[in-house]
């Protein structure tokens, strides 16, 4: 919002050009005054005196006031514009996989020591940032689907949600694809006046348990009109689940600050990925490392934009009355300066 003085009449402000010329025309013509005297000396006595410029005065205090009469008649009044934001939005839900395997860290520098999670957690939060006109929500699955936070426009609190979650935190293990998918396409389908429902999901794994099978569940959300954008983390080869705290899912190190291997994990087969992206009209991507997963991250926001429009308009608070006083004023000292202090003999 921001305010601004303008005139609901700007042409009106023309006639002021009109008042100099006035005054230069009213100086040059007109009936010149004259007085009878008795005596040539009594005049010339007089003359001599006639110092005052009480005319001058006189008009420029009626040019003024009617300069402030053709002010008031432009209309000036004090406009408050607003601009709103109106856009209907894409509403997205971020399906996230949780189960053990995404403790890996093969994903960043071996100096780094950061999980599957963390890379993901990371390159998510600069996904929300971007978009600030979506509603959001986000679903976490292990063995079992849990919602963590609704579709919603808060993203500070999606965050907050997102960062309170952790590998472990899920006791239910195994990965339930096709649970999580069904539980984010009902809670898409269950908005009102949505422009466009886009689920995005990110897994390290293969479905292996769960009620609801993948691709199943992938053509339930496409019949409900979500697209499903698919997206496959992990290295192509065998690498080793580290050790970690299930309650706080912080990664366990040896005395010399070094990863504690465990089992070893094997690469997920993502062909159901491909198959659920396709069904619903999405795309499936694979991201080995950061810098694949933030340009898949990229990608989709490139190809889900929100149309934005500004709607913008005005409130306004009239001023015109106060170059109207102004002027009466001056109107009023004239009549009272002509009939007084600079009253003239007829």
């Amino acid at each position: 919002m921001y305010n601004e003085l303008e005139f609901q009449f700007p042409w009106v402000l023309i006639l002021l050009g009109l008042l100099p010329l006035y005054a230069l025309l009213r100086g040059k013509v007109g009936r010149l005054s004259a007085l009878v005297f008795s005596s040539a000396e009594i005049a010339r006595a007089a003359g001599a005196q006639a110092r005052a410029a009480a005319g001058r005065f006189i008009i420029f205090l009626r040019l003024l006031a009617v300069a402030l009469c053709i002010i008031a008649l432009a209309g000036p009044r004090l406009a408050n514009y607003h601009v709103e934001t109106e856009t209907p939005g894409i509403d997205i839900m971020l399906v996230v996989d949780l189960s053990w395997s995404m403790m890996a860290v093969d994903m960043g520098k071996p100096s780094e020591k950061l999980s599957r999670f963390t890379i993901a957690s990371d390159v998510l939060r600069d996904f929300v940032a971007k978009r600030p006109n979506d509603r959001i929500g986000l679903i976490s699955f292990s063995g079992v689907p849990y919602l963590a936070s609704p579709l919603t426009l808060n993203h500070a609190w999606l965050n907050e949600n997102l960062a309170r979650l952790h590998i472990g935190i899920i006791s239910d293990l195994g990965t339930a694809i096709g649970d999580a998918v069904a539980v984010a396409a009902k809670r898409l389908q269950a908005v009102p006046n949505s422009k466009s429902r886009v689920m995005i999901l990110l897994t390290d794994g293969d479905n292996n348990v769960g009620k609801i099978d993948p691709l199943p569940a992938a053509q339930l959300a496409a019949a409900l009109g979500i697209k499903i954008y698919t997206i496959g983390i992990g290295i192509e080869q065998p690498c080793n689940l580290p050790k970690f705290d299930p309650t706080t899912g912080k990664l366990l190190l040896d005395p010399n600050g070094n990863i504690i291997p465990t089992l070893m994990l094997q690469p997920a087969n993502y062909t159901v990925l491909g198959k659920m992206a396709a069904v619903s009209g999405g795309h499936f991507y694979r991201a080995t490392n950061r810098r694949e997963l933030q340009n898949i991250y990229d990608q989709i926001d490139h190809l889900e934009k929100s149309e934005v429009k500004l709607r913008r308009y005005a409130t306004y608070h009239p001023l015109f009355q106060w170059p109207l006083l102004a002027a009466l004023a001056l109107l009023g000292m004239e009549m009272i300066l002509i009939h007084t202090r600079y009253r003239r003999i007829p």
